[in-house]
């Protein structure tokens, strides 16, 4: 094991990959003269070259166009957004293409591709550059939607990704680049959609991914100080959900808090309740409760953000609520 960067990781995933399968290329903006907008591709372009670590034009609509071709004839692209914000212009490649293509196609043609960025809120970036998409993507039947929360996870999951066959969505958070962590420095992968308990507990169950994470586990923390004990689960992928992971957990708990950044409608949380009132409603014990941001755009100034994201007091009380309800 040895401490390295999110963004190291992230680079050691990608360098890795492409030293053991020649198919892989990195595309998008930034990506090689400047060493990538968050410096996640430093130095691959000296080692990989111009035809493996593409610097793209502003034109996500087009570059991940070019990707999506790129996989059905074989090769195994990774596409850049500097945020998933930008996404939105390439939606239609993404979803009406990669997503669609070995459906359409009677599994004649597959796009197994990567398309990986920055997503969430990540300071005083303002409404069109802070939002979350996870359900977005999650919600579109042929993709796979990972959300790693710590530079271990971010490297494992990333390799599993570039291997699947299938298109992946593969996000990360701005204000985690720089987030230390401890790495193997052997080979290893972590399978996509399958959840990790990172901490055990029997007196409720709180789940996040992401850099919500970090609310769930200090969240944790803090209540440990009053005697409660909170088993925290972090999902890794929101598609596939292991929503076994959950389940087993709720039954020992009888307690449920889930804490997402994205808005509360139509939401990955409003998923995984419906999931968990489905399969262990007789064990639940007060109803669950949700931690998301609030319903609003996200706004520039610092006090109104504090306001609107989830955060560890909104945390803590969701939990003295489940547990003190009745």
């Amino acid at each position: 094991m040895r401490e390295i960067q999110f963004r190291e990781a992230i680079r050691e995933a990608l360098s890795e990959e492409m030293r053991r399968d020649e198919r892989v290329f990195i595309m998008g903006e930034e990506v090689a003269e400047y060493n990538g907008a968050y410096k996640v591709t430093q130095g691959m372009l000296d080692e990989f070259g111009p035809e493996r670590v593409i610097d793209t034009p502003i034109a996500e609509l087009g570059f991940a166009g070019i990707g999506v071709g790129a996989a059905m004839n074989g090769l195994r692209p990774v596409i850049e957004f500097m945020t998933f914000n930008f996404s939105l212009v390439a939606i239609d490649q993404i979803i009406n293409g990669a997503a669609k293509i070995y459906s359409m196609s009677g599994g004649q043609y597959m796009a197994p591709m990567v398309f990986r960025g920055a997503t969430g809120n990540a300071g005083q970036l303002a409404a069109q550059h802070s939002q979350n998409f996870e359900n977005w993507y999650a919600n579109t039947p042929g993709l796979k939607v990972v959300v790693p929360s710590n530079p271990h996870d971010a490297k494992g999951l990333l390799k599993a990704a570039i291997r699947d066959d299938n298109p992946v969505i593969y996000m990360e958070s701005e204000l985690m680049y720089g987030d230390k962590g401890e790495v193997p420095e052997s080979e290893y992968i972590i399978p996509i959609g399958v959840a990790n308990v990172v901490k055990r507990g029997d007196d409720v169950t709180l789940v996040s991914f992401g850099k919500m994470m970090k609310v769930a586990n200090q969240a944790a923390e803090e209540l440990a100080k009053e005697g409660i004990n909170a088993e925290v689960i972090d999902l890794r992928s929101v598609k596939p959900i292991d929503y076994a992971t959950i389940i087993e957990s709720v039954k020992k708990t009888n307690r449920l808090v889930i804490v997402e950044e994205a808005w509360p409608v139509a939401s990955l949380s409003t998923d995984i309740s419906h999931h968990v009132q489905r399969n262990a409603f007789d064990y639940l014990d007060s109803p669950i409760i949700r931690v998301n941001s609030k319903d609003v755009p996200v706004a520039y100034a610092p006090t109104l953000l504090e306001a609107t994201l989830p955060n560890v007091s909104r945390t803590v009380e969701a939990v003295k609520q489940v547990l003190y309800r009745n």
